[in-house]
């Protein structure tokens, strides 16, 4: 992968702490001061058997258990984060091979690599939507159904996103094996497990009802 390409992932630590804790002093002062790192680690284990790739989520995200604590409200946002970082890199990568890449006389490579891109674009808007949502979860007080309307919207954008990523990979059923479909196919099939596992633990956050 060339330096790049990289540089998303060496920042990513930063960028998500400082989503999570870009938020008002009260909800910082009521943490809870008995917390450690290990309560945190195994909240997220915990918190990822409601995924499908429970393994996958608890790599991705045990390394921010100071910032979620024991937050399923922080647990979602921090996964939802992951997978917008995630998906960007992706779309940088088919944008990137796109360019680079020589498909000769055979336009279908081509053809199914933009139309991903186009794809992911979409799926990048939709979780950046998502993640502006959960940004305002319980700004408007301790509303249930202000909380479920913003959970609704987040649900939904999510769902939209994870659609999207699958469908990115459709165009290269008709293209023939080589490293172009593998790579993309493959990449494609992480960004959709990452996706997968950020919904699911959206849709326990909103299984909880309560800000």
């Amino acid at each position: 992968m060339p330096p790049q390409a990289q540089r998303p992932l060496l920042l990513l630590p930063l960028f998500l702490t400082t989503l999570l804790y870009c938020q008002p002093i009260s909800t910082v002062a009521s943490q809870d001061p008995t917390f450690s790192p290990s309560n945190g680690t195994d909240y997220i284990r915990s918190g990822c058997g409601a995924t499908l790739y429970p393994e996958i989520c608890y790599a991705s995200l045990s390394r921010y258990a100071s910032a979620v604590q024991n937050s399923p409200r922080r647990l979602a946002r921090v996964a939802i984060g992951v997978s917008l970082s995630r998906a960007r890199r992706m779309a940088n990568y088919v944008s990137n091979l796109s360019r680079q890449s020589d498909f000769g006389a055979d336009n279908r490579a081509a053809s199914a690599l933009h139309d991903c891109f186009s794809n992911l674009g979409d799926a990048v808007d939709e979780i950046h939507g998502s993640l502006k949502q959960m940004r305002q979860v319980g700004a408007a007080g301790p509303s249930t159904e202000s909380f479920l309307f913003q959970m609704s919207n987040v649900q939904t954008w999510m769902s939209a996103a994870l659609t999207d990523e699958e469908t990115c990979t459709d165009g290269f059923e008709d293209v023939a094996d080589g490293a172009v479909k593998t790579g993309v196919c493959n990449r494609a099939a992480d960004v959709k497990k990452l996706t997968s596992n950020a919904l699911a633990l959206v849709n326990s956050y909103a299984a909880t009802g309560t800000p």
